[in-house]
């Protein structure tokens, strides 16, 4: 019996606010939306999902740690703890799930304080600028990896 790989999509702080916040830089599609794409994706893959989204820094970390043992792969977007939390950073390391930080925007392209990203060390990609698309490549990467190390 081939198991089914497992991805937990983890989203942080004001990404719940998708659709009201700044739609010029994340779009119009609420955090429903970003969820059911995401979802159809997982389908297409042939892969399980689940979801959590927290505005807390401590909320995120506990989740990374509950997903030891559980899940085959993470997709975090972090949001603004990209740019603050090395706690993110040490729970993906010490649960050594591979993982994949996605953005929705381009963060490159904004401002210079986006520009360092402490959870990237932990991760073995990092998708930006590519929309609500980003978190199914984010998928694609996780699967491809399970795959070469098979």
């Amino acid at each position: 019996m081939v198991k089914t790989m497992r991805i937990l999509v983890i989203n942080g702080p004001n990404l719940n606010m998708l659709g009201i916040r700044e739609p010029e830089i994340y779009g119009k599609g609420t955090y429903d939306d970003l969820v059911e794409h995401v979802r159809c994706g997982a389908r297409a893959l042939g892969v399980g999902v689940d979801f959590y989204q927290s505005n807390h820094e401590g909320d995120l970390v506990d989740r990374i740690q509950q997903a030891y043992g559980v899940y085959d792969g993470i997709v975090i977007n972090p949001a603004a703890y990209t740019h603050t939390s090395v706690a993110l950073l040490d729970a993906v390391k010490t649960v050594e799930i591979p993982t994949v930080e996605v953005h929705i925007s381009d963060v490159s392209q904004r401002e210079d304080f986006r520009q360092v990203s402490y959870i990237r060390l932990g991760c073995v990609g990092t998708v930006m600028g590519k929309g609500f698309d980003g978190y199914v490549e984010a998928m694609e990467m996780l699967v491809a990896g399970q795959e070469d190390a098979k």
